[in-house]
Protein backbone atom coordinates (compact mmCIF):
# COMPACT_ATOMS: atom_id res chain seq x y z
CA UNK A 1 0.00 0.00 0.00
CA UNK A 2 1.54 3.19 -0.82
CA UNK A 3 2.67 5.54 1.81
CA UNK A 4 0.25 8.39 2.60
CA UNK A 5 1.56 11.83 0.94
CA UNK A 6 1.44 15.02 2.31
CA UNK A 7 -1.14 16.89 2.28
CA UNK A 8 0.21 20.62 1.92
CA UNK A 9 3.26 22.30 1.77
CA UNK A 10 2.38 25.32 3.39
CA UNK A 11 -0.74 25.71 5.62
CA UNK A 12 -3.33 27.88 5.08
CA UNK A 13 -2.74 29.20 1.24
CA UNK A 14 -4.29 27.89 -2.04
CA UNK A 15 -1.31 26.00 -3.03
CA UNK A 16 -1.34 24.17 -6.51
CA UNK A 17 0.93 21.15 -7.37
CA UNK A 18 2.24 20.74 -11.36
CA UNK A 19 3.45 17.96 -12.87
CA UNK A 20 3.90 16.76 -16.55
CA UNK A 21 3.26 13.99 -18.66
CA UNK A 22 5.04 13.04 -21.96
CA UNK A 23 8.62 14.42 -21.52
CA UNK A 24 10.44 11.14 -22.94
CA UNK A 25 7.79 10.11 -25.35
CA UNK A 26 8.91 9.51 -29.24
CA UNK A 27 5.61 10.81 -30.18
CA UNK A 28 2.80 13.03 -29.07
CA UNK A 29 2.38 16.40 -27.05
CA UNK A 30 3.59 16.96 -23.82
CA UNK A 31 0.85 17.39 -20.91
CA UNK A 32 0.82 19.25 -17.76
CA UNK A 33 -1.78 19.76 -15.33
CA UNK A 34 -1.75 22.01 -12.25
CA UNK A 35 -4.40 21.07 -8.90
CA UNK A 36 -5.57 22.87 -5.99
CA UNK A 37 -6.76 20.68 -3.50
CA UNK A 38 -8.38 21.21 -0.19
CA UNK A 39 -5.75 21.22 2.76
CA UNK A 40 -7.57 18.45 4.16
CA UNK A 41 -8.93 14.78 4.22
CA UNK A 42 -10.37 14.44 0.34
CA UNK A 43 -12.75 11.27 0.90
CA UNK A 44 -11.30 8.54 -1.89
CA UNK A 45 -8.36 10.01 -2.28
CA UNK A 46 -5.93 9.92 0.83
CA UNK A 47 -4.73 6.13 0.89
CA UNK A 48 -4.50 6.16 -2.74
CA UNK A 49 -3.18 9.10 -3.96
CA UNK A 50 0.04 8.48 -5.73
CA UNK A 51 2.66 9.19 -8.16
CA UNK A 52 0.92 8.36 -11.30
CA UNK A 53 3.38 5.78 -12.70
CA UNK A 54 2.74 3.47 -9.81
CA UNK A 55 -0.72 3.13 -10.13
CA UNK A 56 -2.55 0.79 -12.57
CA UNK A 57 -4.45 2.75 -15.14
CA UNK A 58 -8.40 1.87 -13.90
CA UNK A 59 -6.91 3.52 -10.17
CA UNK A 60 -5.42 6.30 -11.83
CA UNK A 61 -9.06 7.15 -13.88
CA UNK A 62 -10.79 6.48 -10.68
CA UNK A 63 -8.79 9.14 -9.25
CA UNK A 64 -9.57 11.01 -12.25
CA UNK A 65 -13.01 11.44 -11.62
CA UNK A 66 -12.46 12.03 -7.82
CA UNK A 67 -9.70 14.94 -8.46
CA UNK A 68 -11.76 16.88 -11.05
CA UNK A 69 -15.06 16.35 -8.66
CA UNK A 70 -13.60 17.55 -5.60
CA UNK A 71 -10.51 19.83 -6.31
CA UNK A 72 -11.01 23.47 -5.42
CA UNK A 73 -9.46 24.56 -9.03
CA UNK A 74 -7.90 22.16 -11.92
CA UNK A 75 -6.27 22.74 -15.60
CA UNK A 76 -4.97 21.05 -18.21
CA UNK A 77 -2.90 21.96 -21.05
CA UNK A 78 -0.90 20.42 -23.97
CA UNK A 79 2.40 22.08 -26.23
CA UNK A 80 2.27 19.80 -29.86
CA UNK A 81 5.03 17.93 -31.06
CA UNK A 82 5.97 20.50 -33.71
CA UNK A 83 6.48 22.69 -30.34
CA UNK A 84 8.25 20.38 -28.48
CA UNK A 85 10.76 20.57 -31.67
CA UNK A 86 10.59 24.44 -32.13
CA UNK A 87 11.25 25.14 -28.42
CA UNK A 88 13.24 21.78 -26.87
CA UNK A 89 11.19 19.36 -24.74
CA UNK A 90 12.40 21.36 -20.87
CA UNK A 91 10.81 24.70 -22.47
CA UNK A 92 8.11 22.83 -23.77
CA UNK A 93 6.77 21.42 -20.41
CA UNK A 94 7.09 24.18 -18.39
CA UNK A 95 4.61 25.99 -20.89
CA UNK A 96 2.38 23.12 -20.48
CA UNK A 97 2.53 24.27 -16.63
CA UNK A 98 2.15 27.90 -17.25
CA UNK A 99 -1.08 27.11 -19.15
CA UNK A 100 -2.20 24.99 -16.86
CA UNK A 101 -1.85 26.98 -13.94
CA UNK A 102 -3.43 29.87 -15.84
CA UNK A 103 -6.97 28.00 -15.81
CA UNK A 104 -7.14 27.75 -12.40
CA UNK A 105 -9.57 30.14 -10.48
CA UNK A 106 -8.91 30.96 -7.88
CA UNK A 107 -5.58 31.78 -8.38
CA UNK A 108 -3.20 29.90 -6.23
CA UNK A 109 -1.09 31.35 -4.21
CA UNK A 110 2.13 29.13 -4.05
CA UNK A 111 2.95 26.46 -6.57
CA UNK A 112 4.53 22.94 -6.05
CA UNK A 113 6.34 22.02 -8.97
CA UNK A 114 7.22 18.00 -9.23
CA UNK A 115 11.43 18.23 -10.37
CA UNK A 116 14.22 20.59 -10.05
CA UNK A 117 13.66 22.88 -13.11
CA UNK A 118 11.18 25.71 -13.51
CA UNK A 119 10.39 28.92 -14.70
CA UNK A 120 8.26 31.32 -12.74
CA UNK A 121 4.60 32.34 -13.46
CA UNK A 122 2.75 35.67 -12.60
CA UNK A 123 5.06 36.22 -9.67
CA UNK A 124 3.47 33.62 -7.94
CA UNK A 125 5.94 31.92 -5.12
CA UNK A 126 6.70 28.64 -6.29
CA UNK A 127 9.00 25.60 -4.81
CA UNK A 128 10.31 22.72 -7.09
CA UNK A 129 10.22 19.43 -5.25
CA UNK A 130 12.21 16.37 -7.19
CA UNK A 131 9.84 13.02 -7.35
CA UNK A 132 7.21 15.46 -5.67
CA UNK A 133 4.26 13.28 -6.82
CA UNK A 134 5.00 10.93 -4.34
CA UNK A 135 5.50 13.38 -1.60
CA UNK A 136 2.79 15.88 -2.12
CA UNK A 137 -1.10 15.24 -2.76
CA UNK A 138 -1.57 18.37 -5.04
CA UNK A 139 1.34 17.32 -7.14
CA UNK A 140 0.44 13.50 -7.59
CA UNK A 141 -3.22 14.68 -8.05
CA UNK A 142 -1.44 17.25 -10.99
CA UNK A 143 0.20 13.54 -12.28
CA UNK A 144 -2.57 11.88 -12.66
CA UNK A 145 -4.66 14.26 -14.97
CA UNK A 146 -1.88 14.87 -17.06
CA UNK A 147 -0.79 11.06 -17.47
CA UNK A 148 -4.99 10.37 -18.09
CA UNK A 149 -5.19 13.39 -20.39
CA UNK A 150 -2.32 12.57 -22.35
CA UNK A 151 -3.24 8.65 -22.42
CA UNK A 152 -6.44 9.55 -23.92
CA UNK A 153 -5.26 11.44 -26.40
CA UNK A 154 -2.86 8.98 -27.36
CA UNK A 155 -5.48 6.08 -27.65
CA UNK A 156 -6.75 9.12 -30.01
CA UNK A 157 -3.63 8.69 -32.56
CA UNK A 158 -3.13 5.15 -32.35
CA UNK A 159 -6.30 4.89 -34.28
CA UNK A 160 -4.68 6.69 -36.99
CA UNK A 161 -1.68 5.20 -36.68
CA UNK A 162 -2.30 1.48 -35.10
CA UNK A 163 1.05 0.09 -36.24
CA UNK A 164 3.12 2.08 -33.25
CA UNK A 165 1.14 0.22 -30.31
CA UNK A 166 0.36 3.65 -28.88
CA UNK A 167 -2.48 2.39 -27.15
CA UNK A 168 0.30 0.46 -25.29
CA UNK A 169 3.75 2.51 -25.22
CA UNK A 170 1.73 6.08 -24.97
CA UNK A 171 4.97 7.36 -27.34
CA UNK A 172 7.57 5.83 -25.21
CA UNK A 173 10.59 4.36 -26.86
CA UNK A 174 9.84 0.94 -25.87
CA UNK A 175 11.17 -2.20 -28.17
CA UNK A 176 7.83 -2.48 -30.04
CA UNK A 177 7.69 1.33 -31.16
CA UNK A 178 11.26 1.28 -32.16
CA UNK A 179 10.89 -1.39 -34.43
CA UNK A 180 7.64 -0.08 -36.09
CA UNK A 181 9.30 3.18 -36.56
CA UNK A 182 12.15 0.71 -38.78
CA UNK A 183 9.34 -0.83 -40.15
CA UNK A 184 6.83 2.56 -41.15
CA UNK A 185 9.14 5.30 -40.72
CA UNK A 186 7.99 7.89 -38.89
CA UNK A 187 4.16 9.68 -38.30
CA UNK A 188 3.42 13.09 -38.50
CA UNK A 189 3.12 13.10 -34.59
CA UNK A 190 6.85 11.84 -33.97
CA UNK A 191 9.06 14.49 -32.47
CA UNK A 192 11.34 15.38 -35.25
CA UNK A 193 14.55 16.06 -32.26
CA UNK A 194 13.67 13.29 -30.34
CA UNK A 195 14.20 10.86 -33.68
CA UNK A 196 17.59 12.82 -34.48
CA UNK A 197 19.09 12.44 -31.24
CA UNK A 198 18.00 8.88 -31.53
CA UNK A 199 19.53 8.16 -34.82
CA UNK A 200 23.00 9.97 -33.50
CA UNK A 201 23.33 7.80 -30.71
CA UNK A 202 22.31 4.81 -33.08
CA UNK A 203 19.64 3.16 -30.47
CA UNK A 204 18.64 0.90 -33.17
Amino acid sequence: MPKKLNPFHEPLILEAGCDESGRGCLAGPVFAAAVILPQKTVPGLGKTLNDSKLLPAYVREKLRKIIEKKALAYGVAMISHEEIDRINILNASIKAMHLAIAKLDPVPESLLIDGNRFIGFNNIPYHCVVKGDGLYQSIAAASILAKTFRDEYMQQLHQEFPHYGWNQNKGYATPGHKEAILKYGFSPYHRRSFARAMQLKMMF
